[in-house]
């Protein structure tokens, strides 16, 4: 079965048109494209005129300002480089070394150091000069005896002999020196010199003009130097300890006018008192205080017991009796008072 096709009916068809005429009528009309503007050649230059080069230098102008109102301002100067914090900190360093340099402890550890590398160079040095006349003395001991025979073996004992005597009189000495309390005995002087005498005496003598067949100055020079080095650390190590004994490792105190009494019973008479600091009971209140200041710190360094006596007062500090029981009451009354 074939299907026919409708024909359209001329009044449809009209409507259709009118209907596209009136709708294409309220459109709005448009506007037909604009051509698009003639490209001139590329400028910087905007609507103001202010080119690249004039932003430039706008920009450095403004730079300059600043800089200028930053350059008052002193606040890096105060600022401390690298170099000044480190010489400063050396300053400090150097500060605090002297003024721990000033303490009464570390005074008197110094000088105890100092004393016993003195002591101990001294001796080493009257040892050498022992040893080196052993020689001279066993030529002297041993005279025309054989090598290796017992004259000439036992020839080499007499300057060790000698030597330990005079080393023990010598090392007691220097040991109660560096203790404060110098021995002053002409007997044992007399040893010293006794010995050193000998010591000498047998270095010297095959080398003195008319004993030795041909005289030479250098030669005698040479036997007798050993003793005399011996007789110089004899005679310098009591005096140079003796000075050490002396030493007042204590600061200058405001308190005191005048110098410390001396390690002495005769520092609490009358005589070298401090000028202003009149006489309490033989012994002057400036100095006591001074003494009971230094006395607390060796307590407290543990140098002196907590509770001391008068006469570990007395050695330690280097004054008199009367001096040590004033500060020893000083101490004792303190010590209630902080209680």
């Amino acid at each position: 079965m074939t299907a026919q096709a409708s024909t359209p009916d001329p009044d449809e068809v009209g409507q259709g048109i009118n209907a596209l005429e009136a709708y294409l009528a309220a459109q709005p009309p448009t506007q037909p494209p604009s051509e698009p503007p003639a490209q001139g050649p590329a400028t910087d230059e905007g609507a103001d005129g202010r080119t690249r080069r004039v932003r430039k230098l706008a920009g450095e102008v403004a730079e300059a300002h600043r800089l200028a109102e930053l350059q008052d301002d002193d606040t890096p100067l105060l600022l401390d480089s690298g170099r000044v914090r480190k010489r400063r900190r050396k300053a400090h360093e150097a500060s605090r070394l002297h003024k721990l340099g000033q303490d009464p402890a570390m005074r008197a550890w110094q000088a105890a150091r100092m004393r016993r590398l003195l002591v101990a160079a001294g001796m080493v040095a009257l040892t050498l000069a022992l040893a080196w006349s052993t020689a001279g003395v066993q030529t002297f001991a041993a005279g025309e005896a054989k090598d290796w025979t017992p004259a000439w073996v036992f020839a080499w004992l007499v300057e060790p002999f000698m030597s330990l005597a005079l080393l023990t009189v010598v090392g007691a000495k220097a040991y109660l020196g560096t203790r404060g309390q110098p021995i002053n005995s002409q007997k044992l002087d007399r040893i010293e010199y006794g010995f050193l005498g000998l010591t000498l005496t047998m270095n010297a003598w095959p080398y003195l003009p008319g004993v030795a067949d041909t005289f030479q100055v250098s030669r005698l020079v040479l036997h007798i130097l050993g003793p005399v080095v011996a007789v110089a650390v004899v005679t310098a190590l009591p005096i140079i300890l003796e000075a050490f004994a002396r030493l007042d490792h204590r600061p200058a105190h405001p308190g005191v006018t005048g110098p410390l009494t001396a390690p002495a019973y005769s520092a609490n008479a009358n005589t070298d008192r401090p000028a202003g600091n009149p006489p309490g009971n033989g012994v002057e209140r400036d100095h006591v205080a001074a003494l009971t200041i230094l006395a607390r710190s060796l307590i407290a360094s543990g140098d002196l017991p907590a509770t001391p006596s008068a006469n570990a007062l007395r050695q330690v500090l280097r004054c008199g009796m009367d001096t040590a029981r004033q500060v020893r009451d000083e101490l004792r009354g303190g010590d209630d008072r902080d209680e």
